[in-house]
């Protein structure tokens, strides 16, 4: 949990409900933040887990730009190092070379901005295998270039080959081999995964939420990707606080049980344990009793608090008026900037507000500056204050909240099968964080036949049937 940083004043009392702030390390003085045992575990845990990766993606950029810069420099290196070691011994070639020159150089470019797009891009994750794909493109690459300057070096090098058109006409041929493999590239890596084969059904494993998405042929750790990125845009945020009403509920039922041990001390622990699983269950019939009017109560309260809340936030937004550029002259001293007109507001609403965050649990998702910041940028496009209560009616998607309430930065793929496979059907991976684990379903979609059938429009012709007890 994260403590709520308002200000003390505008607390409500200590007696307030849901025990907020429990568990709670606050840093009192003139600090605004706070820490919990759970946060301190969490750094702990992503600190481990992010060792070696920064050295992981720098030697695999690294590499890739080093062969990028083999490729582009081979044929410039095949057309100008014949002039340079045996100038006066080549033909004259003329006209024909120019041309050459020409195509090679628009070549190169083309080739260049085409790789840009397609390699050189910001990386989205850190992976925990390498992609099968593009591995294999660059190796092909690596080999496919070598090759050529291992015959370069026998045939002309070592011969000292006078027919320099010959040589320029090679290392066009080079040029026009590596677009067709960047062609290859963009088959591969872009077009291939476009066709939807599979369908995934996502399950976060605390609430029972769950997602679908078409994928096309993707490798597990791919989809595994492909699954977080939606995760974070389709799935409300994670609040673990709406979980421990059912635990707490639990507890005090068995709380409320006690054993008397009748026999003596010859009586172990299981007969204990029995004998309170026993009483649990003749308490059942009277538990859901005692869960539907605590449900009742809940909804009720979070009702009242939603009616005041939206009656502060309205009262709230009457005061604030848009000037118009003629009157923004006569009270100079009365006009505010959006952030001054929300901070001049935002008491009037404080209360209600932070009593509705509480009853929802969801006090440590909004701090008091966020707030302030959704109020001004609520001021400054001219919103209704429905749409500044929207995000706090009802729980939005984890991208609407700072990254530091996310809970989930850093997961772990878990996988029967090589993350490097294939997807296909009936495979099940689990993606695990530290509050959390989404679990991943794959189900090929079906092969569906459609068939055509052919109505006449003439046949469209009907017939009107009355009866003597109807009335037209």
């Amino acid at each position: 949990m994260t403590c709520f940083p308002w200000p003390l004043s505008s607390l409500p009392s200590p007696h307030q409900d849901d025990n907020w702030g429990e568990t709670t390390t606050a840093i009192t003085g003139t600090s605004e933040h706070s820490i919990s045992q759970e946060d301190i575990a969490r750094i702990s845990k992503d600190m481990d887990d992010s060792v070696g990766l920064d050295c992981k993606r720098y030697l695999g950029l690294t590499l890739a730009a080093f062969l990028g810069l083999l490729v582009f420099l081979t044929p410039i290196a095949f057309i100008l190092l014949p002039p340079i070691l045996w100038r006066d011994e080549l033909e004259p070639c003329g006209t024909i070379c120019e041309g050459l020159f020409i195509s090679v150089s628009f070549k190169l470019l083309i080739l260049l901005i085409g790789t840009w797009a397609l390699f050189f891009r910001r990386q989205r994750a850190d992976v925990p295998r390498i992609f099968v794909f593009r591995a294999l493109l660059l190796v092909l690459i690596f080999l496919f270039v070598v090759s050529y300057w291992l015959f370069y070096g026998v045939r002309i090098l070592d011969s000292r080959d006078r027919n320099y058109q010959g040589i320029v006409q090679y290392a066009v041929s080079l040029v026009d081999a590596l677009l067709f493999i960047h062609y290859l590239a963009i088959v591969l890596l872009e077009l291939r995964q476009l066709q939807p084969m599979f369908t995934l059904q996502v399950v976060r494993s605390t609430d029972g939420e769950s997602r679908f998405y078409s994928l096309g042929h993707l490798s597990i750790q791919r989809a595994a990707l492909v699954v977080l990125e939606n995760y974070y845009k389709d799935f409300t945020i994670y609040n673990p606080n709406l979980l421990t009403a059912s635990k707490f509920r639990a507890a005090k039922h068995m709380a409320g049980l006690k054993v008397y041990n009748v026999d003596g001390p010859s009586n172990n622990a299981t007969g204990q344990s029995r004998a309170m699983i026993a009483a649990a269950a003749r308490r059942r019939d009277s538990s859901h009793n005692e869960l539907y009017y605590e449900e009742a109560e809940h909804e009720r309260r979070v009702k009242k608090r939603k009616a005041r809340l939206v009656v502060a936030v309205e009262e709230a937004f009457i005061h604030i008026q848009r000037l118009q550029a003629e009157e923004q002259q006569k009270a100079p001293g009365e006009v505010m900037d959006p952030r001054e007109a929300a901070q001049a507001i935002f008491p009037s609403m404080a209360r209600a507000l932070q009593k509705y965050l509480r009853t929802t649990r969801q006090q440590h998702y909004h701090s008091m500056e966020s707030i302030l910041q959704h109020l001004a940028f609520c001021i400054t496009n001219s919103m209704t204050p429905k749409a500044f209560l929207e995000r706090y009616l009802s729980a939005g998607p984890t991208l609407q909240y700072d990254k530091d309430r996310w809970l989930s930065t850093q997961w772990r793929l878990v996988s029967d099968e090589a993350v490097t496979n294939g997807l296909r059907d009936g495979i099940v991976f689990v993606l695990k964080c530290l509050d959390f684990s989404l679990v991943v379903n794959v189900k090929k979609i079906p092969f569906i036949v459609l068939s055509e059938e052919f109505i006449d429009p003439k046949s469209h012709k009907f017939v009107l049937r009355l009866q003597s007890e109807t009335s037209v």
